[in-house]
């Protein structure tokens, strides 16, 4: 499958994820509002979604996929399947017991996550039986991530991308259906999260069992396979997870600040996880096995224009969509989430946290496009380094902020944005010094192109939201009506725009519908 095409089957189903977790989100503001239950619940949330994001979806799929692509090339499907299910194995005999720990030792580490919250009991007991409730979950989608490298290895992307999609339903079924029969609505969006993971593991158990990569339990052993898979995974589990880290430490500093900050900083970090999802996510899950298999098969040349077609994706959609949600944060909050117990005081709170996550949003896509240059290369030491260099750069940078302006959950959010883009930095200036990346002419010529759109688009808003502002002051009908036309002109100026300046060319388009072994490099003859 082309690059293009598998950013964009996996792209598409994770906006259709995403656009479920707004509906999701939307349940959860009106029913948990943005106060003491909501904070409870959402830090219990954080935990197995940290860990998820760093072990399973991070550190395990990083070193897992180069891995499963070394033993296709080399062994056939039968030693890969092999070894998935060793790894497997392995993953369980590390998760199991892990799970229990946390499970037992839940007060601790809610003290350690959310400090602030001690002072006040409750919310601290609710935290503590909310994040019992959810950590299970880390298990299953653990399972989930591991059956996922494998389909993503062979093409599969459908199911893998379909699979958020159970959350977002359970969640709203669980709180919409549970709350009436439960202390509050914390416990049921904690029961919640529970049964979605177990669905999830199923829905990809049956997955691959209908691709004929079925993954059946085999006795745990160490074998070279399984040390090789630990000693890659074991770097990005320290540093490859370097936006959960950050997102972990905006509780921390969340839960020092007034009741409320926690919940706000979660309601903006889902807006902006938007694009990231469906561009960023998409560009490294598809990316990733693309350059393994090139690499491993001497391809050096079509790997590195890979890379760079990524990247350029990811600038196409990142850009104007960060410079919109800058430009259109208090409106689209409001609109999203200003109902029962969310009140204009949280849109306010939520939406200067939403613009400063915004600032960041072209830097995390473009660390997505770049990570899987190294960890094709079975190299995962180097982006733990820079990882290290960016966690400690945002932690300083939160303490200014927190400490010497008054910017609050803004100031969380900015340096969460800030040290992304030193890790993006950071990355490329790695890959072009050991000459793993070069920016070819289409790239550099294709960004400022998209720059310019972006500018205009930019332009077309700003006299829009002048026009249309008393409209948006209100979470109406009229409100709403109006948000979706100015999205829609600045989508059609952006389009317009791209389309005059050559952003993207119809025969790329019919491209992505077309079935390849993988973008050919660039002809040095042809026009960028």
């Amino acid at each position: 499958m082309s690059l293009a095409r598998a950013i964009a089957t996996v792209g598409s189903f994770t906006l259709l994820s995403r656009l479920v977790g707004f509906a999701r989100d939307i349940v959860l503001s009106a029913v948990l509002g943005s106060g003491a239950v909501a904070d409870a619940f959402f830090v219990a949330f954080k935990l197995p979604n940290f860990f998820r994001r760093l072990f399973a979806e991070g550190a395990f799929s990083a070193a897992f996929v180069p891995l499963f692509a070394r033993e296709l090339h080399d062994g056939g499907r039968a030693e890969a399947l092999a070894f998935a299910r060793q790894a497997q194995a392995a993953l369980l005999v590390v998760l199991v017991p892990f799970t229990v720990l946390l499970i037992l030792a839940m007060p601790g580490v809610m003290a350690v996550l959310a400090p602030g919250m001690r002072d006040d009991a409750p919310t601290f007991a609710m935290a503590i039986e909310f994040g019992r409730i959810t950590f299970p979950y880390l298990l299953f989608i653990s399972l989930a991530s591991l059956y996922g490298g494998v389909l993503n290895s062979i093409d599969r992307f459908a199911h893998v991308a379909a699979t958020p999609i159970l959350l977002n339903l359970t969640l709203i079924g669980a709180v919409l259906g549970l709350t009436p029969f439960l202390p509050n609505s914390g416990y049921a969006a904690a029961v919640g999260v529970a049964i979605a993971g177990i669905l999830q593991w199923l829905w990809l158990l049956v997955a691959c069992a209908r691709d004929a990569v079925g993954m059946r339990l085999v006795r745990p052993r160490w074998t070279a396979r399984v040390g090789r898979l630990v000693k890659l995974a074991t770097p990005v589990a320290i540093g490859g997870g370097v936006q959960q880290i950050s997102a972990v430490l905006d509780v921390v500093w969340a839960s020092l600040l007034p009741v409320g900050t926690i919940s706000a900083l979660y309601y903006a970090d889902r807006i902006a996880q938007l694009p990231l999802g469906v561009v960023g996510i998409a560009i490294g899950t598809a990316l990733l096995p693309l350059m393994a298999r090139e690499l491993r098969a001497g391809q050096t040349a079509s790997a590195m224009a890979n890379q760079n077609r990524a990247i350029e994706y990811g600038l196409l959609f990142s850009l104007p969509a960060a410079l919109a949600l800058w430009q259109l944060a208090e409106p689209i909050i409001r609109m999203l989430f200003e109902h029962g117990r969310f009140g204009p005081e949280d849109t306010l709170r939520t939406a200067s946290a939403l613009a400063a996550f915004a600032v960041g949003l072209p830097a995390f896509v473009v660390v997505k496009a770049l990570t899987p240059g190294f960890f094709a290369r079975e190299d995962t030491r180097t982006p733990l380094y820079i990882a290290m260099a960016a966690i400690t750069t945002n932690i300083v940078l939160n303490v200014v902020f927190l400490y010497g302006t008054t910017l609050a959950q803004v100031g969380i959010a900015l340096a969460s944005s800030l040290s992304g883009w030193l890790n993006a930095a950071l990355l490329a200036a790695v890959l072009l010094r050991r000459g793993q990346w070069a920016p070819d002419s289409r790239l550099g010529s294709r960004t400022v192109r998209v720059v310019i759109a972006t500018l205009g688009m930019g332009a077309g808003l700003w006299g829009a939201l002048v026009a249309l502002g008393p409209l948006l002051a209100h979470a109406n009908l009229a409100g709403i009506a109006a948000l979706l036309g100015i999205c829609a002109l600045g989508g059609l100026v952006y389009s317009a725009l791209g389309a005059l300046l050559g952003v993207v060319r119809p025969s790329e388009l019919r491209y992505v519908l077309r079935r390849q072994p993988g973008l050919k490099p660039a002809d040095p003859g042809e026009q960028p």
